[in-house]
Parts: structure tokens; C-alpha cells; sequence
């Protein structure tokens, strides 16, 4: 981690990561070190790794069904903490991806906050591996003019520069700044 420390002293607070139990071993001791930064969850998230999540990161990028959001709900209750949570849109109905469908976004949107008091503040997108991704990126920002929501977390290292034409207010670009996972 000593690699991180340089873009924390030069002022960078937020950084994204896609794994719960690596973000504890990683972060712990220096997010107790810099009570300022902000930990965002940009991968699955499994509930029975809620109550770890609800403890380090501040964001969640991957809100995908309602029984994760009652356990989110539920879990951050405990630990008196407020996530801002994107929920995860399927927005290329594809079968192997999470997500919720793009005609169901409006309604899940509202369960999440009237159910289960959530602090929904987005919505996230992994678009399909096609040269295409304007044509989703497109899908989106129209789902974001629809709704109170503003939030919108969308592209990675190849297509950032796209998404950010489509109004794009968080971007997930760490391999382009740290390499590839190895």
C-alpha cells in the first residue's frame, strides 16, 4: 500500500476497490490513519459480506437485488453509518451480469429508499464488450434526466473519456493508474 500514499498526500481522497475482505486487510490501518478518505465498493458485493462492507467503504457501486439492499439496510443500522449506494443496472440485459433491468430501475429505486431507507444516490452501469458503449452510456444518462437522481458511475480505463461525454460523474479507471491486478 506504501504506492497509495503519495496520491493521498498529494490531496486524491477517493479510491475504488472490488473486493471486501482484500479492502480490510489493505485499508484498515490506513484509512484509521486518513479518517478523510473514501473507500467505494465497485464489486459485487455478496450479503454475507454486508456487515464487513458497511464498516470500511462509504460508497457502494453494486446494488443489485432487494434482498442486498434489506441486508445493507439492515447491517448499516447497526453500525450507524449512511453508505451512498449506486444501484447496478443490467442496462445490456445480459444474462451472466447482475443487475436490475432498465424498465425496473424507477421502481427498485423507490423500494430501496421507502423500504429500506437507503441513501441511493446513483446508478452504475457495466455496459457489454462491444466497440458500442455510447449506445448504453446513452441509455443511461436518459435513466438519470428521468429521475432525482444525479449520481452516475460509469466507465473504466478503456472508455472513460466516452462515458464522460455522457455525463459520467464517477469514473473506475485504477488499472490506468496502477496497472492491471496482478
Amino acid at each position: 500500500m506504501k504506492e497509495i500514499l503519495p496520491l493521498i498526500n498529494h490531496g486524491h481522497i477517493h479510491f475504488g476497490e472490488n473486493k471486501v475482505q482484500e479492502t480490510i486487510e489493505k485499508w484498515s490501518s490506513i484509512k484509521f490513519d486518513f479518517t478523510h478518505l473514501q473507500l467505494h465498493l465497485v464489486g459485487k458485493l455478496q450479503t454475507n459480506k454486508v456487515k464487513y462492507a458497511v464498516q470500511i467503504f462509504d460508497y457502494i457501486h453494486s446494488l443489485d437485488s432487494l434482498k442486498l439492499a434489506e441486508k445493507i439496510s439492515i447491517e448499516q443500522k447497526k453500525f450507524k453509518r449512511n453508505i451512498k449506494i449506486f444501484i447496478q443496472i443490467n442496462i445490456g440485459n445480459e444474462e451472466q451480469k447482475n443487475g436490475i433491468p432498465i424498465s425496473g430501475a424507477q421502481e427498485f429505486y423507490k423500494k430501496c429508499i421507502n423500504d429500506f431507507g437507503l441513501n441511493i444516490i446513483g446508478f452504475m452501469c457495466l455496459p457489454p464488450n462491444t466497440d458500442n458503449n455510447s449506445l448504453y452510456f446513452s441509455k443511461m444518462e436518459k435513466l438519470i434526466s428521468e429521475s432525482k437522481i444525479k449520481e452516475l458511475s460509469m466507465g473504466m480505463s478503456g472508455d472513460y473519456m466516452e462515458a464522460l461525454d455522457f455525463q459520467s460523474t464517477f469514473l473506475r479507471i485504477g488499472s490506468s493508474i496502477f496497472g492491471k491486478r496482478v
